[in-house]
């Protein structure tokens, strides 16, 4: 028995005995184990199909595998065997990548083949990587025998083999392309351009863009797509140093806007963004749907402050799927709308007034599986407060600073026992004097953006369920709208 048979047992088995009343309701988890990265987001015989990086026997990351959902609305997922296993000899882990639909109907995964070896001395060992292919029918898949098909050979000189992986691809007119990230001394993290006219039988093309160690150490998971009139690059930035608020320590996302001169291949950078704000966000990755909308979903982790609650036998989740809009030069993101199609019990307070020092409820606001909307029409305040996830021990706070024009996120009285990351700060602007607040909660996540979704906010709270409180409160005097909407999904098994 191979190791991807023993692996789809191991799940079947396993992932069965976890309760549904465990999981968040209508965000992808592992089916059982460890999750990461979202691999091959894209199209597949009219579902949408995604792969994420996967070691379903511990809760922490290891070798790793390709795990697989898929969907036709983006809300409800079904769960599919994994498709892929480290066990070929240039591989010791099937590490990020793609997936396209080909034009012989079958499903191609590009993916970074990890390999590690053990040197000489103690604790020694080398580590090569490499762009690997196996192809398949949506469930079942066959890595290539001419794998790899995209090596060391290709880089260019100075760029290193143990820092190239995360290949995106997509089709053109003149055949396949793909980005992929490197690294070399000389310009640090680098967007590396291939080209391949069957998907096959690959070919460097150009070097996109490089952080020059000013961006991170090194960049992972690259996304390259136009939106309006933009041409937008996505990585996630290792090593980043900290830029007031705008860029944080560690591992973030960045996008970078630009214009791509398609007969050249060569892409003019505008202006580099942080993509996310919130304390669990990485690694994200885009498609195109039937009706030409641009979908991201990501990690909703973070390497620096992963954390898996005692006795669960699951780890990691994705975000909420969203769709990606440019507007007034900025990338903005918002839930998808299918959303809507499972709203319940929705509740509308319109022009609710929130006296000074006042913390008030609204009738049948609250809830850990919603969607609600916090509409400020203008006032006399210079704070707001948002508590959410609240009972009489445990709390979540989302705060407006309107002097200083400063969102701050705080989950320190989330049910933390740990002394991690739990407070995340960012600059938003008001709009016509007053300012909006988009909250999505499924059990243990927070994904709130603001303003019609110029900015987000991801963060992760394990808080007991019964905390369910939702209240506000303002040092002045603030004219609000709340709408608020239960999220039932049925038949989630």
């Amino acid at each position: 028995m191979n190791q991807l048979e023993k692996a789809r047992i191991y799940e079947q088995e396993n992932g069965s005995r976890i309760l549904e009343e465990q999981r968040p309701v209508f965000h992808v988890t592992p089916t059982v184990g460890w999750m990461n990265d979202p691999n091959g987001f894209s199209m597949y015989q009219g579902a949408c199909h995604l792969f994420y990086q996967y070691y379903p026997y511990d809760v922490h990351w290891g070798p790793m595998y390709w795990g697989h959902v898929r969907t036709k609305d983006f809300m409800k997922w079904e769960r599919l065997p994994v498709a892929l296993a480290p066990e070929e000899d240039y591989e010791s882990g099937c590490f990020s990548g793609s997936a396209i639909e080909m034009e012989d109907g079958k499903q191609l995964l590009l993916y970074t083949a990890h390999l590690e070896k053990k040197g000489t001395y103690a604790g020694e060992k080398t580590i090569t990587e490499t762009q690997c292919i196996a192809l398949g029918d949506g469930v079942n898949y066959v890595k290539s025998s001419q794998n790899p098909v995209i090596t060391k050979e290709m880089l260019p000189e100075g760029f290193s083999e143990s820092d190239f992986r995360d290949p995106k691809i997509w089709k053109e007119e003149d055949g396949y392309y793909c980005v992929a990230v490197g690294r070399s001394d000389t310009c640090g993290g680098a967007i590396l351009l291939f080209h391949s006219l069957n998907g096959l039988k690959w070919e460097f093309v150009s070097v996109l863009d490089k952080s020059e160690d000013r961006y991170g150490t090194m960049w992972e998971c690259p996304d390259l797509f136009r939106l309006g009139d933009k041409t937008i690059l996505l990585t996630s930035p290792m090593g980043m140093f900290a830029k007031e608020l705008e860029f944080h320590n560690g591992h973030g996302v960045v996008y970078l806007a630009g214009t791509y001169d398609k007969e050249n291949h060569s892409f003019q950078r505008n202006f580099i963004k942080s993509l996310e704000y919130g304390l669990d966000f990485y690694a994200p990755q885009t498609m195109e749907t039937q009706d030409g909308r641009r979908i991201m979903i990501g990690w909703m982790q973070s390497w620096d402050n992963y954390m898996t609650p005692e006795g669960y036998t699951w780890s990691g989740m994705m975000t909420l799927p969203r769709e990606l809009t440019w507007k007034n030069d900025r990338l903005c993101q918002q839930p998808v709308g299918e959303i809507s199609k499972y709203y319940t019990d929705s509740v509308i307070h319109e022009h609710c007034i929130v006296n000074s020092d006042e913390k008030i409820t609204l009738e049948n606001v609250q809830g850990r599986i919603i969607d609600m909307t916090v509409t400020i029409h203008g006032g006399d305040y210079h704070n707001f407060t948002m508590w959410m996830a609240e009972d009489d021990r445990y709390y979540t706070t989302i705060t407006y600073d309107r002097e200083q024009g400063i969102v701050t996120f705080d989950r320190r009285y989330s049910g933390l026992t740990v002394d991690g990351l739990d407070t995340r700060s960012f600059h938003v602007e008001e709009t016509h004097g007053g300012i909006t607040f988009r909250v999505v909660m499924d059990r243990y996540s927070v994904e709130f953006f603001m303003n019609h979704g110029e900015q987000a906010c991801t963060s992760l709270i394990y808080t007991p369920q019964e905390a369910d409180g939702i209240s506000f409160r303002a040092d002045g005097c603030l004219d609000m709208t709340v709408k608020k909407h239960q999220i039932q999904i049925p038949d989630t098994k």
